[in-house]
């Protein structure tokens, strides 16, 4: 991780494309971590994928949302596709360490899908196209006139038709490559259309969704931890108790004592809650085509309360943290706004008071969540 952290702040000022820090995770050989050992991966649980996730969080939030949504991408096509399919796009992967993007926005319903004579066309816009720069692969899906849900397909980035734009320039996750991708009459193979058993038919399929959750809430974990790491250093380093404390040293100071327990109360909480829904994920997924509505409802609830949690103590802690480091922390230079800069645009990304809203159904009528592609 330390390559990767010697940069970051000042990556993060630039933003673009991580080229050279995607390249060493294409040779790390991580990009196959989740994919099985007899198609030339690690065969890695999901609590372990995750808890990599976290890692890269702590020290590159960009990163680790690509990383993440490499293994989100993967577990699409396994969980929406044939057999058929995905075995030789886990062997590729595996051996050619593709990158997979994502051009899979269920909101944005500006592309559309034509039926051709044997093949399908994709048209349009789509946004928020998280990874899909300087990506092998694209997980794409498109809005069929007349017709309920999405299709979605896999598809080689490099197909005539397929442009990718540099318009991602948010305050925060400057290296995460979101912006937009647009298809101008890109030919779709019925071969590569994920519909057996396609997008959320089944409970297992129904799994995409909480497995995408539980990428987002250990992102928001590392990230806290980063920035609870960062703010301990600058602290005992370099932040002088204030003239009327009456101590010598800033680790006698009594409210920055304070602070601290309380920014690790929340970090124990928010990384227990999210180590739960990921041992209930491997436990899940484990179960094949057996998984049942209500085990997968189950998950979704302690999905979501985890990543309730991860974004409230996270956001906390990326605040308040300038309470225990002073004024000379806020200095450009040092970029530690970059934690609450990348936390707040993530957890945007589906707002919380609606995963709140469903956790009090759950607590009151033993209503489970109803499957979509955000819970």
């Amino acid at each position: 991780m330390a390559f990767f952290a010697a940069t970051a702040a000042e990556r993060d000022h630039a933003g673009g494309t991580p080229k050279a820090e995607r390249d060493r995770l294409r040779e790390s050989g991580l990009l196959a971590m989740i994919i099985p050992s007899q198609y030339g991966g690690l065969g890695a649980t999901w609590r372990a994928t995750l808890e990599v996730v976290r890692a890269f969080a702590q020290v590159d939030s960009s990163l680790a949302h690509l990383f993440g949504f490499q293994h989100l991408m993967l577990a699409t096509v396994r969980l929406f596709g044939h057999r058929r399919q995905w075995e030789p796009w886990y062997e590729n992967t595996a051996r050619r360490q593709w990158f997979w993007g994502n051009a899979l926005n269920p909101l944005d319903r500006r592309t559309v899908c034509r039926r051709c004579e044997g093949w399908r066309e994709f048209s349009g816009r789509k946004s928020f196209c998280s990874g899909a720069i300087d990506s092998e692969m694209l997980v794409a899906s498109a809005h069929e006139p007349g017709q309920e849900g999405i299709v979605v397909a896999a598809l080689p980035t490099a197909r005539s038709g397929i442009s990718l734009s540099h318009d991602w320039d948010n305050m925060g996750q400057r290296q995460t490559d979101s912006g937009s991708v647009t298809f101008e009459r890109v030919r779709v193979d019925e071969a590569e259309i994920l519909s057996d058993p396609g997008p959320l038919s089944t409970p297992r399929a129904c799994l995409r969704p909480l497995i995408a959750q539980n990428i987002l809430t250990h992102i928001y974990v590392g990230i806290a931890e980063g920035a609870f790491d960062e703010a301990r250093r600058y602290a005992l380093n370099e932040t002088r108790p204030w003239h009327t404390s009456g101590v010598a040293r800033i680790e006698e100071d009594p409210y920055v004592l304070a602070h601290f327990g309380e920014f690790l109360i929340g970090l124990e909480s928010a990384r227990t809650l999210a180590q739960r829904a990921a041992d209930l994920l491997d436990e899940a997924w484990s179960e094949g085509d057996a998984l049942g509505e209500r085990q997968r409802g189950a998950l979704a609830i302690q999905s979501a309360v985890a990543k309730v949690a991860a974004s409230r103590v996270g956001l906390e802690i990326c605040s308040r943290m300038f309470e225990v480091t002073g004024a000379r922390s806020t200095h450009a230079a040092l970029r530690l706004d970059r934690h609450w800069r990348n936390l707040r645009t993530h957890t945007l990304h589906d707002p919380v008071d609606y995963k709140v809203k469903e956790l009090g159904e759950f607590a009151l009528m033993d209503k489970l969540p109803t499957p979509s592609f955000y819970s």
